[in-house]
């Protein structure tokens, strides 16, 4: 589970306790009648996880005993609006339903999830200030168009007269895009959104869809059981390990992709180096500067190198 901001991952989260999908009847009217931003509880969550099949969803565990799951929740709230129907908030007070929060694992709150298609996708779990939302926000899109999950709904009744202004036009690199992400044409989006940093070296919604459509990339038409072999097969082979460390991050398993590249790095040659700290480094901004687990490899590489 994420300790902090990373959308490029799936979490190992079992929500069968929760599924019992509606009737077909049901689904039509919660979808229907969906909010932007809605209360929810454990028998209104199959509606919901249902809903995510058309429009991203990010379930939000809060409690009225901690205030900083209160000023996420603020914040949620307010980018959530901005984005226009194009996600869809579900706040669970986690003292009254703790099916959910079991079914998340979470251990403490803040904690958000969000929900793709029924597979959920973990975002923050403690307190995260406005840049760092508006950032995964932005990852979150990003997979949800890779799964084919583009869906919009309207603002509910008394949703338009609190609702902040609609989000502007996606820039026009940012939109070729994601154009390229869903027609699967990786190497155009890569190429727009570098001419997107090239426009704008501070343009960090480019910087961070760039790195997860590398990622993409470089493992759209990788066999995971020939790349596995080959890594067994030889440990020192540089490139084989980078290919699978690309596939565990890319499948959720974060520590996993670290500790062997780190691994790696202790055992080559200083003048052979480069390219695997290069990668961490990659792998660490998609998973987030703050999450623990980059905190704790970045530490392990530092003492490496001094």
């Amino acid at each position: 589970m994420s300790d902090a901001p990373g959308a490029v991952l799936r979490g190992a989260v079992d929500l069968s306790s929760l599924r019992n999908r509606p009737s077909p009847e049901q689904t039509a009217a919660a979808q229907g009648a969906a909010e932007l931003i809605s209360t929810v509880t454990e028998a209104e969550f199959p509606q919901l996880l249902e809903l995510s099949r058309s429009v991203p969803v990010v379930v939000n565990l809060w409690s009225a005993r901690s205030e900083a799951s209160q000023q996420l929740g603020a914040t949620l709230e307010a980018v959530v609006r901005a984005l226009a129907g194009r996600v869809v908030l579900g706040n669970v007070d986690a003292d009254a339903n703790p099916g959910i929060v079991r079914a998340f694992g979470a251990q403490s709150v803040p904690f958000v999830v969000a929900v793709i298609a029924g597979q959920p996708l973990p975002m923050f779990n403690g307190a995260a200030d406005d840049q760092q939302v508006r950032e995964v926000f932005a990852q979150l899109l990003q997979v949800a168009a890779q799964n084919g999950v583009t869906g919009t709904v309207e603002a509910g009744a008394g949703e338009a007269e609190s609702a902040a202004p609609a989000e502007k036009p996606l820039p026009p690199l940012h939109a070729e895009a994601y154009d390229a992400i869903e027609a699967g044409d990786y190497a155009r989006a890569v190429t727009a959104y570098e001419a997107a940093l090239a426009e704008n070296p501070r343009d960090e919604e480019a910087r961070a869809g760039l790195g997860q459509v590398k990622l993409l990339q470089r493992v759209q038409n990788a066999d995971l059981q020939a790349v596995r072999a080959a890594a067994a097969a030889d440990p020192a082979d540089v490139d084989a390990q980078l290919s699978v460390a690309d596939l565990d991050l890319a499948g959720g398993h974060v520590e996993d992709a670290f500790d062997r590249l780190l691994e790696l790095f202790a055992v080559l040659p200083a003048d052979e180096r480069t390219p695997v700290r290069e990668r961490l480094l990659e792998l660490f901004g998609l998973v987030g500067d703050s999450d623990a687990r980059v905190t704790r490899a970045r530490a392990r590489l530092s003492s490496m190198l001094f």
